[in-house]
């Protein structure tokens, strides 16, 4: 494994973090924003709300294969130019979905939209192997899935003020607004993390090539796996919640808005947990422990519901537990599956996302298919196959690496 020249700069780190945590926020924002907006747009399209589900479903796809494409280019052209490319398109996209009038044509937009806005977020993550040693990557992708988490408290909120104010399409010119302002800010302030590397080929036959090597690491295959299938559960939440509130419980707009953001603090809390557990213990062993909890409420949740003894109450109560395991697992998840990379730490973020993501997709697009009903039996099984990877995956890993020598690179 090589390990690139690097050299400080006076960037401070924090500032660097906000400016990674403003581009990870893009796919946030365009996920969480619209949720409260389903059943408007479900009336307007003469539809039903799983149907609308598909919009959501169609972007997980689209944010899964755009990484694929992104990989590649962020570590063959730097990271920025790539993001300039990536955000433009994102921003045209949103302005497309706002002028829809047809359901295809939105679930066709919102599939481009994230082939573009994708690259933020997994620019955003090998940037994290460019800036910062690997024994405080995990540390670091807490702080920005902190920032990740603030989204679902204020997206939901904002988007159900602009559906009464202004209607579900200004959701979508909003979100073209911010990303807007994001690459402003990329452009003008964030330091190239990666400088490009003419020696990385484009051509199809080395590209898969280069996948099948990350692929065949123990490590990489098994914590990016076992992470899917947790982080699945989230999807399954953001895919589910309107089903279940809206539909199950006959929620209101605002009053779904209030509940969601109250729900996504689980998560938020579990990744600042996160940081002060990682004084004390190794990701190993935060990830095994909070996977364990994880199946444990999954399975939980999913006997309770069938037993007809769940309502309101104990299911907020379970959504939330049931998502502070993940702010746990996921951000050690991360750390450890891109932990034996630098050089190639932009193909290896591409693959991890597109992986996490894809089976995300999966997950969502049978919520869609299948409606409500599936949705806690996805979280419990989710959680038991991430379990099982685990477990099988350690077997065939000689040693993890969770921390090597590194300098500081700020270009």
């Amino acid at each position: 494994m090589s390990h690139p020249t690097r050299h400080h700069t006076g960037i401070h780190h924090n500032w660097i973090i906000v400016l990674l945590g403003a581009l990870c926020v893009v796919t946030p924002f365009a996920i969480d924003m619209y949720l409260p907006a389903f059943s408007t747009i479900a009336t307007e399209f003469l539809t039903s709300t799983p149907q609308i589900s598909l919009t959501l479903s169609t972007y997980f796809v689209g944010f899964a294969l755009g990484q694929m494409i992104y990989g590649p280019l962020l570590d063959r052209f730097g990271r920025k130019r790539p993001l300039y490319v990536g955000l433009v398109v994102y921003i045209l996209c949103s302005i497309g979905c706002a002028s829809v009038h047809s359901l295809n044509a939105l679930i066709a937009l919102r599939f481009l939209e994230a082939l573009g806005g994708c690259v933020a977020q997994v620019g955003a993550i090998a940037m994290v192997r460019d800036f910062f040693p690997v024994k405080e990557s995990a540390k670091i992708f807490s702080l920005l899935f902190l920032m990740i988490g603030v989204s679902p408290l204020l997206a939901p909120t904002i988007g159900s003020l602009l559906i009464g104010a202004l209607g579900w399409r200004a959701i979508f010119l909003l979100l073209a607004a911010i990303a807007t302002a994001i690459l402003l800010v990329t452009f003008f302030l964030l330091p190239e993390g990666h400088e490009p590397d003419p020696t990385i080929s484009l051509r199809p036959g080395p590209l898969v090539l280069g996948f099948w090597h990350i692929l065949r690491e123990p490590q990489f295959i098994t914590y990016t796996l076992a992470g899917a299938f947790s982080f699945a559960g989230l999807f399954a939440f953001v895919a589910g919640s309107p089903i279940i509130f809206m539909d199950g419980f006959h929620m209101g707009t605002k009053a779904f808005g209030i509940v969601f953001a109250v729900l996504v603090m689980g998560f938020i809390g579990g990744n600042q947990m996160n940081v002060v557990l990682l004084r004390r213990f190794t990701s190993q062993q935060i990830f095994f422990i909070a996977l364990i909890a994880q199946v444990i409420v999954g399975v939980l949740f999913f006997a309770g519901m069938h037993a007809h003894v769940v309502g309101l109450r104990s299911t907020l109560v379970l959504f939330f537990v049931f998502l502070s395991c993940i702010g746990l697992t996921y951000p050690n998840s991360a750390a450890l599956a891109l932990a034996p990379y630098s050089r190639h730490a932009g193909r290896a973020s591409a693959l991890l996302g597109c992986l996490q993501t894809g089976t995300g997709a999966l997950i969502s697009m049978g919520i869609g298919m299948l409606g409500a009903g599936s949705v806690v039996s996805l979280l419990a099984s989710t959680a038991l196959v991430a379990l099982a990877v685990l477990l099988v995956g350690r077997t065939a890993i000689r040693q993890v690496v969770e921390s090597e020598p590194d300098v500081v690179v700020l270009h």
